[in-house]
């Protein structure tokens, strides 16, 4: 062979495998679409991740329908009204330093599981992942047939099969896109106001239909048509993966020692011995590639269009097992595993990471859970000085009581750290202080403490604020102005 022969081949072969380095998966050259048409995966991790996302999607559909016996849904996002449900616990707008510290929770706790577990998200909670491949690609393969009928079906005419096949497809894609459109709303508005829609009919809310209606073929068009282009050209997160990961993360990954050997990859041939003659164990049968549902070559290394479902590992095990060599040449690993070439394990990193983000969760839970169900506050009335009544030195302050329940509360308000210590609440005779849920109740109420208990002329006092059955609501200290 001669030298330019030689040389030609040598740029050939470097330039596929760079190729994807500055070419898109899904894109051909020219700039037009290139139509994943994964093949339906199976295996270990397939199952799995179907038990997950059906278990997920059960909880999409039921969580709106269930009720606590406080009455409230375990979740409700109303932007209209600005009414929040967060595990049966209402949430305001007072409450938003929660919001501000979940936020920090969440994205601290978003590069921390990246650093460690990759796009692990991606593959196993994603709801595009979920809503694509254990919905919408479960229909495709139902109607119309594995990856190879699909293929066959797209490049044939229009005939009576294709417009059948094409039609009864969108078509139930898009009652599905209705039916997961309606849920989402349940979770604005609750199932009651929903189901109240539904029956007075479409006149008396035709703002909310035309909503579900844009929203449900939005929904339908990104599951329909633009697919696993949400992932690689519009979703953030794939971005951050390309800055977060190290050679410690772990992910879904080719075992490039084994698998291109000293030779390189070959195909299969019975009676080989192909450690012997230096060849890889990879027997470059293409199934990985043809069973990833963003058309990747997962044997080119971590890419920013992979979300690390799996499905190249279930495929090429198979593989494996057919040709009778090891499992595990597509597998969950970092770099550093697979240059050393030792086996995963847990180690130190792995498990302070991990620590921390279940701190933080827990974190997040206990200011969740020690919220008061009634936020108090009280302040100083602009102008006004304290007032020497007899033996008392008198503050008038404004209190601010908001009702964070679903439920009325009937309260007093008590001096704690003095014990002769009295109040007087402004303009209820009854000296309590109604509070209706979801309200804000403001008022004014005199503070009294005797002249011989001040010694500064600023002085802590305590004031408890109590149902009046006696369950302790919540404590507040106020700087009492005395003239000293």
């Amino acid at each position: 062979m001669s030298d330019f022969d030689q040389n030609t081949i040598q740029f050939n072969v470097a330039d596929e495998n760079e190729k994807f380095k500055t070419e898109v998966a899904t894109m051909e050259r020219n700039g037009t679409r290139k139509w994943v048409y994964a093949k339906k995966p199976s295996g270990k991790y397939t199952n799995y991740r179907s038990i997950t996302s059906t278990l997920l999607l059960v909880l999409l559909v039921v969580l709106p329908f269930i009720k606590l016996p406080n009455g409230n849904p375990l979740f409700k996002f109303d932007v209209f009204n600005t009414n929040f449900i967060l595990f049966g616990f209402p949430f305001f707008t007072t409450d938003f330093f929660l919001l501000a510290f979940g936020m920090i929770i969440s994205v601290v706790f978003i590069i921390l599981f990246t650093t460690v577990y990759g796009r692990l998200f991606c593959g196993w909670l994603c709801p595009q992942t979920i809503f694509l491949e254990f919905v919408f690609r479960k229909i495709e393969f139902l109607i119309e047939g594995d990856r190879s009928k699909q293929i066959r079906l797209d490049k044939q005419d229009w005939n009576e099969e294709k417009i059948l096949k094409r039609g009864i497809k969108w078509f139930v894609f898009y009652l599905v896109s209705f039916f997961v459109t309606n849920i989402f709303v349940a979770y604005l508005v609750g199932v009651d106001a929903l189901e109240k829609m539904i029956i007075e009919g479409p006149s008396e809310h035709s703002g909310m239909l035309i909503g579900i209606i844009i929203f449900s073929w939005l929904f339908y068009f990104v599951f329909a048509w633009f697919r696993e282009q949400a992932c690689t050209l519009v979703c953030p997160y794939g971005r951050f993966q390309g800055v977060l990961i190290d050679k410690k993360t772990i992910q879904v990954a080719y075992d490039f020692r084994r698998g291109e050997g000293e030779n390189g990859r070959s195909k299969f041939r019975k009676a080989e011995d192909r450690k012997a003659e230096g060849k890889g164990d990879c027997i470059d049968c293409g199934q990985c590639v043809a069973v990833c549902p963003t058309g990747i070559d997962i044997r080119n290394g971590s890419q920013l269009e992979c979300v690390n479902c799996t499905a190249c590992m279930d495929a090429c095990d198979d593989i494996m097992t057919k040709i009778d060599l090891p499992k595990g040449l597509i597998k969950y690993a970092s770099e550093e595993n697979i240059i050393e070439g030792k086996p995963f394990k847990v180690n130190g990193r792995l498990i302070a990471f991990t620590t921390i983000l279940v701190a933080m969760i827990l974190a997040m839970n206990v200011f969740l859970m020690n919220r008061s169900d009634v936020e108090v506050k009280f302040l100083q009335v602009p102008g006004k000085d304290f007032v020497i009544e007899g033996d008392y030195i008198t503050n008038t302050l404004q209190y601010n009581l908001m009702n964070k329940t679903n439920q009325s509360y009937k309260l007093t308000v008590n001096v704690k750290s003095f014990k002769d210590g009295k109040t007087e609440i402004l303009n209820e005779p009854n000296q309590y202080i109604i509070v209706k849920q979801g309200e804000l109740k403001q008022g004014l109420i005199k503070i009294k403490i005797p002249k011989k208990d001040l010694t500064s002329y600023k002085v802590p006092v305590d004031l408890e604020i109590k149902e009046a059955k006696g369950k302790s609501i919540d404590d507040y200290v106020i700087s009492f102005m005395a003239p000293f």
